[in-house]
């Protein structure tokens, strides 16, 4: 049982807090178990078989629920609308909730030994999970040589130790997936800009995976760029120093080798009225569409200030401004595009609970009536709302009920009865559905 501190029985020496927090670990790790027990018990319930029984149309044109296959060969396919609604109901993504029932149906189905260990609590379920996710793509014969020798040390070595292993187990039994591995890895070499996720300052994060000899060569590079830099009178660091001259490298060889266009960038700048006057007064940060950021307004205006000064001059394009409280209505079912642009920057991303998929017009994501057409939902700014594709199927065919009490927020309902809100703030868990009083 875990300690508790009270007045009576503080934690007022490190033995007692590292008892406490030894106690608490070993609970979390029941707990753990017991979630990833329930993992495959959903699994179990919503098995492929179930669709046979229940096939329609829609199964048939690919519109409803199909069978998805989570994790390796010989562990079971689930139904996908079971896996939208597990992820929801504990707060995930689909893509997290997907992947976390794939762990489990890999430990309890094609690595049994160290389900084993798992259940009885010998080896932590992360350490376990971090195995699974191994072994997702190796053939049958590939996770059983790794279930049999992992087992009995999973619980006892590190991380890095359990990596060392499991790499060299793939290479010693089972060359033709060691070569895959390393193949597959060549081709998963990259350089990642992380432009949707910009910091109000307009830096983005840049990372690579590079073949080691490249990766020599451009850091070679950098540090010779950033030398001339300072001797040229920069007084940054070396670090911003390196980071500088990249974009230099970058900018020096499009210009050299490459005919290409500047990337467009869309941006958004917000008016609201002042509290004092209710004049319009320009909000501080503006959002950055294609990146999903935003950035002060004085780095807009540095940003114009520099295409102006170069040949990217033509590709500021300034757009009609967007009242985000008028209410846009029309006749017709299809919804124009002075309402799509609305209701995307007003949502943001798709409106599905914990989908963070961005509502931009580059995204697989539809403008959806929140309240049906055929029900006499208008084509209007309350009505309308981005859902991603995914999330629009399991609106249509798999029992999920939305509504929206208010522009901008909605209000889901799972087909067992889970509730949500979503809204400017986020994804709010509201619980079960009460069930409704026995008839007097």
């Amino acid at each position: 049982m875990a300690l508790i501190a009270t007045l009576e029985h503080p934690l007022d020496t490190p033995a007692d807090v590292l008892a406490s927090a030894r106690a608490e670990q070993k609970a979390a790790n029941a707990a753990e178990v017991r979630l990833l027990e329930a993992a495959v018990q959903w699994c179990v319930l919503h098995p492929a078989e179930s669709l046979d029984e229940a096939a329609t149309w829609s199964v048939f044109r690919g519109f409803g629920d199909k069978p998805v296959c989570l994790a390796g060969e010989g562990a079971p396919f689930v139904t996908e609308f079971a896996v939208v609604e597990f992820a929801a109901g504990l707060g995930k993504s689909e893509d997290a909730g997907r992947a976390y029932l794939a762990e489990a149906l890999e430990l309890r189905y094609r690595l049994p030994k160290l389900w084993v260990k798992v259940t009885s609590l010998e080896l932590p379920a992360w350490k376990a999970r971090s195995v699974a996710r191994r072994t997702l793509h190796l053939p049958k014969k590939g996770a059983a040589f790794v279930d049999t020798h992992l087992a009995p040390v999973a619980a006892t070595i590190g991380p890095a130790a359990l990596e060392r292993l499991l790499e060299e187990a793939l290479v010693r039994f089972d060359p033709d997936e060691a070569e895959r591995v390393a193949t597959e890895r060549a081709e998963a070499r990259h350089v990642t800009i992380q432009s949707r996720q910009v910091s109000f300052d307009g830096h983005v994060d840049v990372w690579a995976t590079l073949d080691l000899a490249d990766a020599l060569d451009l850091d070679d590079a950098l540090e010779k760029g950033a030398a001339r830099l300072e001797a040229l009178g920069c007084t940054d660091t070396l670090d911003a120093r390196r980071s500088v001259a990249l974009g230099d490298m970058a900018r020096r060889q499009m210009s050299l080798e490459f005919d290409t266009d500047p990337k467009p960038l869309v941006v958004h700048v917000h008016q609201h009225p002042d509290p004092q006057t209710g004049e319009p007064v320009l909000d501080p940060i503006t959002r950055v569409e294609n990146t999903r950021g935003f950035v002060l307004t004085s780095q807009l205006a540095d940003w114009c200030t520099r295409a102006a000064r170069s040949d990217a001059a033509n590709t500021i394009t300034v757009k009609p401004v967007i009242d985000l409280n008028e209410r846009i209505h029309v006749e017709a079912y299809e919804v124009p595009d002075r309402l799509s642009v609305q209701t995307r920057v007003r949502d943001l991303h798709c409106v599905f609970p914990w989908c963070t998929r961005p509502a931009h017009a580059s995204s697989r994501v539809d403008d959806d009536h929140v309240v049906p057409r055929g029900r006499g939902g208008p084509t209007a700014s309350e009505n309308i709302a981005p859902l991603c594709r995914r999330h629009h199927r399991a609106k249509t065919h798999a029992g999920w009920h939305q509504q929206s009490p208010a522009p901008g927020t909605f209000e889901w309902r799972s087909p067992t009865g889970l509730t949500f809100r979503v809204d400017h703030r986020g994804t709010h868990d509201l619980g079960p559905e009460p069930p409704e009083p026995p008839d007097s």
